[in-house]
């Protein structure tokens, strides 16, 4: 079987899924229409290889158009195309498939992260148009399975559990030191520590709110620990509790921030961001999804008092923090490994995936 999957870039959270589903199925060659440097530029950490082929395309007003020479000189069985409306060039392949003759799997979250609360209710009927026509759909998690699964009862429609490459080495990860012995290196001297790990570039990572916890909390308890740079990042010298390391890119100091770490903290647009902190045995503390504050579709991962810490406000905040025991901490953390070890490694990821191709 050979299969070409086209991507807009490669990042390097996804270069173990390529490569172990290459094992898989054979002949895989991954096909990317932004090029490498334009990928640089938005930030991705991109990997550049022989299987990783860059595809001529054309964009107009947000529509693109890509070239299909490749795709059918190499003759490839099945395409994953990404499940995007805006894709003209995957519309006249699904229209034509009784030409071509090729699967075609599509590839996407199945729904519009700043349109959640109203496409959760109504799908969209561009992408209920796309999956009609298509052989099959790779969706990142379950609860959009489960959503277009009610529509689509016969399809196969797979549920990825995505996650990142690793996954699997932060799981086994114990530290040879303590808790203390690492606040002690960082002259951290607060007993409670949060720590946050993302790129400060989306407007929807609400910075605002916090900044408002920051501010909110006693600065003699309580910690932040920031990993990360961007356009939106806020100045936190102000803050003698707030610790700045902007963007971390050594593993062993990373292992160490999180290991002393007891509550991972993300208002908003939380995404993968969230697995590898599961995965290093941290709850979640995130605001609820609503019209003022969006979340990405790994926020079904999520479950309240199990492996996270869901609130409605910084007052619900505050009080929720205040009254959490480290015991109540520590099981909370336990529960986010366990469910990431349980759903969330890169070999389910892979096998998965591969229920399209059976």
């Amino acid at each position: 079987m050979k299969v070409a999957i086209l991507q807009s870039e490669v990042p390097h959270y996804r270069e173990d899924f390529f490569s172990m589903l290459r094992s898989r199925v054979g002949g895989l060659d991954v096909y990317i229409y932004n090029s490498v440097d334009f990928a640089k530029k938005k930030g991705f950490n991109v990997k550049e290889d022989d299987n990783i082929i860059y595809i001529n395309n054309k964009n107009f007003g947000g529509f693109l158009c890509y070239s299909i020479r490749k795709l059918f000189k190499k003759k490839y069985d099945t395409l994953v195309l990404m499940l995007h409306f805006a894709h003209l060039t995957t519309w006249l392949l699904l229209f034509t498939k009784w030409i071509h003759g090729k699967k075609i799997i599509l590839w996407g979250q199945g729904i519009s992260v700043k349109r959640y609360l109203l496409e959760e209710k109504k799908p969209d009927w561009k992408l209920k148009l796309m999956i009609k026509f298509s052989d099959g759909v790779w969706l990142y998690t379950e609860k959009e399975r489960n959503q277009w699964k009610k529509i689509f009862p016969d399809k196969k429609i797979i549920a990825l559990c995505n996650t990142f490459t690793g996954v699997d080495e932060i799981l086994s990860y114990r530290s040879l030191e303590t808790k203390d012995e690492l606040k002690n290196k960082y002259n951290i001297k607060e007993p409670v520590v949060f720590i946050y790990c993302a790129r400060f570039e989306s407007d929807y990572r609400r910075v605002d709110l916090l900044m408002d916890t920051i501010k909110s909390l006693d600065s003699n308890k309580y910690a932040f620990i920031i990993i990360g740079d961007g356009k939106n990042k806020p100045d936190f010298s102000e803050f003698k509790n707030v610790y700045d390391f902007g963007a971390v890119y050594d593993t062993a100091k990373k292992q160490e921030l999180f290991t002393m770490s007891d509550i991972y903290y993300q208002p908003g647009w939380v995404g993968l961001s969230i697995v590898e902190a599961m995965a290093y045995g941290k709850p979640i503390l995130t605001f609820k999804r609503s019209e003022q504050v969006f979340q990405c579709v790994e926020y079904s991962y999520l479950t309240e008092n199990y492996n996270s810490i869901i609130v409605d406000s910084i007052e619900e905040l505050i009080n929720k923090i205040q009254s959490l025991s480290t015991n109540e901490i520590e099981r909370l953390g336990n529960n986010a490994r366990q469910y990431v070890h349980d759903k969330l490694t890169m070999s389910n990821m892979v096998d998965n995936a591969f229920l399209c191709f059976e």
